[in-house]
């Protein structure tokens, strides 16, 4: 996958990429909900991922 210009956000990551946005589409509501109020710092699949984990992680979900 091309690397995106830095800076992007979860936003701009799910318009232009394909693979993440059907990624971010298969996780819980509550899971998509708090992606989206952190917004900012999510600018490829492999961060959105990561952040998925440790959300899992925390307990939370």
């Amino acid at each position: 996958m091309d690397e995106f210009p830095e800076g992007l956000c979860l936003t701009d990551l799910l318009d232009q990429d394909l693979s993440s946005y059907e990624y971010f589409q298969t996780l819980a509501p509550e899971v998509q909900t708090a992606l989206r109020r952190e917004d900012d710092g999510i600018g490829t699949l492999e961060e959105l991922q990561a952040r998925v984990g440790r959300l899992r992680g925390s307990g939370l979900f």
